[in-house]
C-alpha cells in the first residue's frame, strides 16, 4: 500500500502521480456568501481539479444567477428548482419560468427540490435563515414537489432531491410519482441505513457530505458515529459526494480551504472542502481517494449525463 498525501489537488504515492478528478453533486454557488469570494474559489477549484459541480437554484430569484454564473464558469452544470424552504413564496406563475429557465439549458438539472418537515417541528422561529419565509405545510411541499419531480422525468432531466425529518413520506412520495428514468439524487442523505434499498430501487443516488464526519467528534456527540455506517450501505454504484457551499461546513480539524465568515458570523463552507469530502469518505470506506474518485466519476457521468464529464 501507498502512503498517499494530497497537495493542491494532486494525490502523490511513491509509484505515481495522479490528477484526481473531483466532482461535487451538490452546492449553492450563486448564494450571496459567496459573491464576494467567487473568483478566488474559483482559482482554488481549478487548483484542486474539481472537474464539475452541480449548482443549484433555489427560488425564483436565483435561478437567472445560475445561470449567469454556468456561461461564466465552465466547471457549473446548472440546476433549477423550488426548495421546500421557499415554496410558501413562490409565485402564481412559478412553473411556467422554472420550465422557461430549463428549456434554456438542455444540460440543466431540476433541483433542489424536496420535503421538509424540520422547518415544521423543529426549526426555532427566530432561525434567520428563514427569515421572511411563509413555511408551507407538507401537503403544500408535496404538491410543489412532485410537479417538479414529474417535470423531470418529461425531459428526463436529473432531479437533486432535498429531504429532511420527512424520509417516510418522501418514499411514499416517489413510489407514488413518476421519476426521471436516469435517476435523481438524495443529496446530503440523513436518512436510516434500512431505507437505502428502497430508495435505490427507486432510482437514488446518494451524496456524502463532510459536514456528516462531526459525527466522529463523539466527546460532542456520543453515539452519533453509528450515523456515518450508513454510507457502508449504500451501493457503490449510487455513491457521490457533495459540499453544499456555502452551507454544512466540515468540523474544523477537516477544514482545508477557509473563508470569512459571513456578516452574521455564521460560517461559511469553501466549495474546496470537496476535496476533505472524498479524503473523509475513503477513509471511511476503508479505500483510497483514487478508487473512491474513479468510482463517483463514472456515477456522476452516469447521472447527470456524458456533458457533466469534461475531459
Amino acid at each position: 500500500m501507498f502512503c498517499i498525501v494530497s497537495v493542491r489537488g494532486f494525490w502523490l504515492s511513491a509509484a505515481r502521480c495522479t490528477v484526481v478528478p473531483f466532482y461535487d453533486a451538490h452546492n449553492h454557488f450563486q448564494d450571496d456568501w459567496l459573491r464576494p469570494h467567487r473568483t478566488p474559489v474559483d482559482g482554488a477549484l481549478r487548483a484542486l481539479g474539481l472537474r464539475r459541480a452541480v449548482v443549484n437554484g433555489t427560488c425564483e430569484a436565483d435561478w437567472p444567477v445560475v445561470a449567469e454564473l454556468a456561461g461564466k464558469y465552465d466547471w457549473i452544470l446548472p440546476s433549477y428548482g423550488l426548495h421546500p424552504w421557499d415554496c410558501g413564496n413562490r409565485s402564481p406563475d412559478w412553473q411556467e419560468r422554472l420550465r422557461a429557465q430549463l428549456d434554456a439549458d438542455p444540460r440543466a438539472a431540476v433541483g433542489e427540490i424536496g420535503l421538509d418537515r424540520w422547518i415544521l417541528d423543529r426549526a426555532r422561529p427566530d432561525d434567520p435563515r428563514l427569515a421572511g419565509l411563509r413555511r408551507a405545510p407538507l401537503a403544500e411541499q408535496t404538491q410543489a414537489f412532485v410537479w417538479q419531480l414529474e417535470l423531470a422525468a418529461e425531459q428526463n432531466r436529473p432531479a437533486s432531491i432535498h429531504c429532511l425529518d420527512a424520509f417516510g413520506a418522501m418514499l411514499e412520495t416517489l413510489q407514488q410519482t413518476r421519476r426521471p428514468v436516469r435517476g435523481f439524487l438524495l443529496h446530503a442523505y440523513s436518512g436510516p441505513a434500512e431505507m437505502v434499498t428502497n430508495f435505490a430501487k427507486l432510482g437514488a443516488y446518494f451524496s456524502f457530505n463532510g459536514n456528516f464526519l462531526k459525527a466522529l467528534d463523539t466527546t460532542r456527540r456520543p453515539g452519533a458515529a453509528s450515523r456515518l455506517e450508513v454510507w457502508k450501505s449504500i451501493p457503490p454504484d449510487r455513491l457521490l459526494v457533495e459540499t453544499d457551499a456555502p452551507a454544512m461546513p466540515l468540523p474544523p480539524d477537516r477544514t482545508a480551504h477557509r473563508l470569512p465568515p459571513a456578516p452574521g458570523g455564521e460560517s461559511i463552507n469553501h466549495p474546496g472542502n470537496i476535496e476533505a469530502a472524498y479524503a473523509g469518505l475513503a477513509s471511511l470506506l476503508g479505500e483510497s481517494v483514487e478508487t473512491l474518485a474513479a468510482r463517483v466519476e463514472t456515477n456522476f457521468t452516469r447521472l447527470f449525463g456524458p456533458a457533466a464529464a469534461r475531459g
